[in-house]
This record gives structure tokens, C-alpha cells and sequence, in this order.
């Protein structure tokens, strides 16, 4: 029985269940023991492992302790193989820091066969040590992903619509989550079952990635469709990355403020189904153009309910030198006051210069040209002198 003991000891704590039964039968000094030898062999690991994190990472004692449980290896040879691979591969230490943080399991894997086929893969489709880099720092829990049941899966479905590894690659870099198969395959499939054209998806990932790596994306489809907006529609499209790229209480502070200035919901309604961009516009933006438009120029801000594009456009170098133009031609009579006062604004310079500047009479084209240029290169050696 006490070779059998000794068998069991030798097999370690897996098997110290089936010792306790003999233990009645066992010489009094061995029992105590064994316990000793299972407990130290967990507490020096445990132990060591958060004196590393502690000095070799940079981790609080609390956090320490806490994010030993996630690791497991008892010399430093393991984790510090990792720390020299992400530092082989352009992190920089700080960086290192903060990804082990976040994902402490890291410095108990495999590099070779976890991670390295990951930055392969990113090379191979033009992906620079750089953008590898940004991509890890903004998700490292993309690292945890399997390589041939996500990663290379993900990546192809968002290469189909953006036909570029380029910028496949730049809208990863921007989202990384999209590298979850599931949650990005789910929600570009949303997209396509909507009547979403896939021109629209190719702009979505392209310009706004996050709007795929939404949790609640059919939410706010169905509440885009109640509002009478068409998914076959650009419009719709813009509204969704609108609607996704600003929070509930950011939403309802803009709707205060345009308020303040006059706007009902339903204009403000109005205003968005016309163009979703407008609600991506900052309150300070939005208030710099009422004032102007409102207090300046003395136009009633219903005006802009019909054309909200004017608050995305450049208020110094768009909106003020046309206004300026617009504000003298209906001084002198030159265009009717019942014409459409958002109109020249949305029009293209070309098109403005021949219909506002260009079109009168020699004399009046040169004074309007004067001020129009005059405000133009003001506003620009404004902007220089600004630091």
C-alpha cells in the first residue's frame, strides 16, 4: 500500500483524491507532506506569475492577482518568448503593455502557431508592420480568434464588397472587429435581406466599418424604415451610419439645439429624412451657422430645413463668401427675394460663379467677383494665422 502511495504521489495533485482514502493506513509523517507538495507547487506558480506582471509588465498588484488566473507558466522563459515576439514585430513596449492588459492569456500562448500565421496573413494582403500594429492595439482580442474558421473567412466576406485588399485592409485597421465572422457575416446579410445595394455596404465599410460591428444594427434598421426611409436608397444608408455614429444623449443634445433655434421635431425630421448628415453636424457647427444665418444675414432658419447640407459644408470658405453674394444681388434687386435661398449654396462652385457671379452685367460680375474673392482670401489667411 505505501508503494502505491508513492505512485500516486508521483502523479501529483490530479490524483491525491484517491490517496485521502488510505490515508487512515499511511505512515503519519507521508500525508502531511504530499498536502505540502501540492499546495507550493500551485502557490509558487501563482506567486511568480504575479511578480511578473507586477515587474515585467507594469501591473498593479490587484490587477496582478487577478489576471494571474489567466495564465500559466512558472519560469519566465514562456512569457518573456512573447514579450521578444511583439517587440520583433514593431511594438513597442508601452504598446506590449497594454495589449497583455487587456488580454493577459497572451503571454501563455503559442506565438508561433496562435499568432504568427495571423501577421502573415496581414502581410500577404499588403498589411504593413504599422497597420498590424494599430489593428492589435484597437482589438487584441482579435488575436483570440481562430485563424482558419474566422480570420480568413471574415476577411474574404469584407473583401467581396470593397474588391480591395487596400482597403480591406484600411477598414480593418479602422474596425477590427469585423474579423468576427459571425457578427460581421450576420450584419452584412441583414444589409443584403434589406434591399441594401451593395454599393452602399461597399461605402459602409469603407467610411464607417463600426456601423457592420454593430450589436443592435436591425434595431435601428426597423426604426429607419418606420421613419419612411428606404433601404434601396442611399439616403438610407447615410442615415444608418448617421444614426450609428452618434449616441443617444449626442442625438438628443443636437435636437436641443436645433430647437433653440426655431426647428420643431417635425422639421427636424424633415431635415434629417432630407439629409441624415446634418445630425453628424457638432453643435458647435450647428450654432455657428444659425448665428450667421439667423443674427447676420436676418434669414428665418426655416430656410435651411429645405437644404440641411449647408451645416457640413465649410462656413468660412462655402457659406459665408456665397452668402455674402446672395446677400448682395437681393439688395440690389438682381434676384427675387421668393427665390430658393439654400439653393446656391448646394450647387457646385462652377455652377454658382456662372449663375450668381458670371451671369449679370460686366460691372456688377467684377464687383461681385471682388467680393466674392476678396471674402474668400480673407477667410484663408484667417485660417493660416490660426494655430
Amino acid at each position: 500500500m505505501l508503494k502505491a502511495f508513492l505512485r500516486q504521489k508521483a502523479f501529483g495533485v490530479s490524483r491525491i483524491s484517491t490517496t485521502l482514502k488510505f490515508a487512515p493506513f499511511l505512515p503519519h509523517s507521508l500525508f502531511p507532506s504530499s498536502l505540502k507538495f501540492c499546495s507550493t507547487s500551485t502557490s509558487d506558480q501563482h506567486s511568480f506569475a504575479v511578480s511578473y506582471l507586477i515587474h515585467n509588465c507594469g501591473f498593479s498588484p490587484e490587477s496582478a492577482l487577478k489576471a494571474s488566473k489567466r495564465v500559466r507558466f512558472k519560469t519566465s522563459q514562456k512569457p518573456d518568448s512573447v514579450l521578444n515576439f511583439f517587440r520583433n514585430h514593431g511594438f513597442s513596449d508601452s504598446v506590449i503593455y497594454n495589449i497583455i492588459k487587456r488580454e493577459p492569456w497572451l503571454l501563455s500562448c503559442d506565438t508561433n502557431t496562435r499568432i504568427l500565421p495571423k501577421f502573415r496573413f496581414l502581410l500577404s494582403k499588403g498589411a504593413s508592420t504599422s497597420d498590424i500594429v494599430l489593428i492589435v492595439t484597437r482589438n487584441p482580442r482579435f488575436l483570440q480568434l481562430s485563424f482558419e474558421n474566422c480570420i480568413i473567412p471574415a476577411y474574404n466576406l469584407v473583401n467581396r464588397f470593397l474588391l480591395s485588399d487596400e482597403k480591406t485592409i484600411a477598414s480593418l485597421i479602422h474596425c477590427p472587429s469585423l474579423l468576427y465572422r459571425n457578427f460581421s457575416a450576420l450584419n452584412i446579410k441583414l444589409l443584403v435581406d434589406y434591399g441594401v445595394a451593395s454599393s452602399m455596404i461597399f461605402r459602409i465599410l469603407r467610411n464607417s466599418p463600426h456601423v457592420i460591428g454593430s450589436s443592435d444594427l436591425v434595431k435601428t434598421m426597423q426604426e429607419l424604415t418606420n421613419l419612411g426611409f428606404d433601404p434601396s436608397k442611399s439616403y438610407f444608408g447615410i442615415a444608418l451610419i448617421a444614426k450609428r455614429s452618434v449616441n443617444k444623449s449626442q442625438w438628443n443634445e443636437k435636437i436641443d439645439t436645433f430647437k433653440r433655434w426655431g426647428w420643431s421635431e417635425e422639421t427636424i425630421l424633415e431635415a434629417f429624412r432630407r439629409q441624415p448628415n446634418c445630425m453628424l453636424t457638432s453643435n458647435d457647427k450647428i450654432n455657428r451657422v444659425m448665428q450667421f444665418w439667423v443674427n447676420q444675414l436676418g434669414w428665418s432658419s426655416s430656410y435651411l430645413v429645405k437644404g440641411p447640407g449647408i451645416f457640413g459644408y465649410s462656413l468660412e470658405n462655402r457659406v459665408i463668401p456665397r452668402a455674402l453674394v446672395i446677400h448682395y444681388l437681393l439688395s440690389k434687386g438682381l434676384i427675387s427675394s421668393s427665390a430658393s435661398l439654400v439653393t446656391p449654396f448646394i450647387m457646385s462652385e462652377k455652377l454658382f460663379l456662372k449663375r450668381f457671379v458670371e451671369y449679370f452685367g460686366k460691372e456688377e460680375t467684377s464687383q461681385l467677383l471682388k467680393l466674392y474673392q476678396r471674402k474668400m482670401k480673407d477667410e484663408d489667411k484667417r485660417v493660416q494665422r490660426e494655430p
